[in-house]
């Protein structure tokens, strides 16, 4: 049976491993954390990695502590940022700090009662009566000012054109300082993290070092990149957050399913939990049958259940037939309005008015008026080649009357042109 550092390694989520940190993990039940920045009211998919990193943690055994950044949300990582960032109110990462709280408790045992179960913690709770003499005196002794110039996050920044804040330059300490109180109040001696976050771990086992004499361990996950170069996680309409009320079921679904082929190869191994069995056995049966996309379809089914449900899995997997299939008049007459605008998103919207529906308009007209078509004799000519197509149901003679009775949740009306051109009609 493998270890927790094989099997991450096997799913190529360890970048940088501290010595000793293997052997550490295979001699006892070992308390590791990871912390979460709460900038926004919801983690995204960049968040899926450090969380499955917990998840994998706290099924060999070990225990797992999600840190929220109450405190360092306050002052701004610099590791990777070009500019410093807009600080946040105390009000807004306090209402951040819970809903991040909420989605983690999704997808870790936070059992009590179990030896390893997951625990949460935010070093709000110790910095809040920190005061800045105790803290120079307490930590900054510790940190050489040569050391912290020494860090690749600090020396890009001083190389740039924007320079550094003290208070970002700070950060790596204060960082460090929650490793050490987790290693001195919670035993906690392994600190986990995305690869440009090993400055920051790498001070938190020195002042442990210096000031405890306790033991530490580490190791890093790579960045997540796309094959084409943009960034992973984000699309046309910004990021693919967690929370479906941000970013829905749907294009969630979507977004793994679109996933290039050499990006899936590398996304099953690190965004599911399937073993290393199901997942050569995949990528066996999509390698020469890559149009079939199975890769992308089992990587979108797992994390799509795992970060929503199993409905909305089902859901989405209907609702992407809806403009792929002809043969889907039913599931479109199932969908809600919330549903319907979910999965219409994109597609050109045109209006008519309600009343004309209601005294009933021949299709040919009703096709013109929309501007669907330029005129009323192209409208003809394709109805009669047979390519329209209302609500998935074909139009097959020009005397077809439109009115209220074909409108989906009573307002819209789904006009597809040819094969591939899609309107969404709503009646005003």
């Amino acid at each position: 049976m493998t270890n927790l550092i094989q099997e991450l390694q096997w799913r190529g989520m360890i970048q940088d491993i501290m010595p000793g940190t293997e052997e550490q993990l295979n001699k006892e039940m070992t308390i590791g954390y990871i912390g979460f920045d709460p900038t926004a009211d919801s983690l995204h998919i960049g968040s899926l990695v450090p969380i499955l990193l917990l998840k994998h943690l706290q099924k060999f055994g070990h225990k797992p502590i999600a840190l929220v950044g109450g405190a360092t949300g306050m002052v701004g990582d610099p590791s990777g940022k070009s500019e410093e960032r807009n600080l946040l109110s105390e009000e807004v990462l306090n209402y951040n700090v819970i809903c991040v709280k909420k989605q983690l408790e999704k997808f870790l045992d936070f059992d009590a009662t179990q030896l390893n179960g997951a625990e949460m913690a935010n070093n709000y709770d110790w910095f809040k009566d920190f005061t800045f003499l105790n803290f120079i005196k307490e930590v900054g002794k510790y940190i050489t000012v040569n050391y912290m110039m020494s860090k690749d996050s600090v020396r890009k920044r001083l190389d740039g054109d924007n320079g550094m804040s003290f208070t970002e330059f700070t950060y790596q300490l204060v960082q460090g300082y929650d490793f050490y109180w987790l290693n001195k109040n919670k035993n906690c001696k392994l600190q986990m993290g995305g690869s440009d976050q090993w400055g920051n771990i790498v001070t938190g086992t020195e002042i442990i070092r210096k000031k405890s004499g306790g033991e530490a361990f580490a190791f890093t996950c790579p960045l997540m990149t796309k094959t084409d170069g943009s960034k992973f996680g984000k699309t046309e309409k910004g990021n693919i957050w967690l929370d479906a009320k941000k970013t829905s079921p749907y294009h969630f679904y979507q977004f793994w399913l679109n996933a290039a082929d050499t990006d899936a190869e590398k996304y099953i191994k690190i965004f599911t939990l399937l073993s290393k069995a199901e997942i050569e056995t995949l990528l066996e049966q999509h390698k020469g049958n890559e149009h079939q996309r199975l890769l992308q379809k089992k990587l979108a089914e797992e994390v799509t259940c795992f970060v929503h449900s199993r409905a909305d899995y089902d859901f989405a997997v209907k609702a992407s037939e809806i403009l792929f299939n002809n043969d889907t008049a039913d599931i479109l007459q199932q969908l809600n309005e919330e549903q319907l605008l979910q999965v219409m998103e994109g597609v050109p919207t045109v209006e008519f008015l309600k009343s004309t529906a209601e005294t009933g308009i021949d299709v040919v007209s009703f096709l013109a008026d929309t501007k669907i078509f330029a005129s009323k004799g192209e409208a003809r000519k394709m109805v009669q080649g047979g390519g329209v197509s209302i609500n998935k149901i074909k139009v097959d003679a020009v005397e077809m009357m439109v009115n209220t009775t074909g409108l989906l949740n009573e307002k819209y009306l789904l006009v597809q042109k040819g094969k591939k051109n899609y309107f969404l009609v709503i009646a005003v």
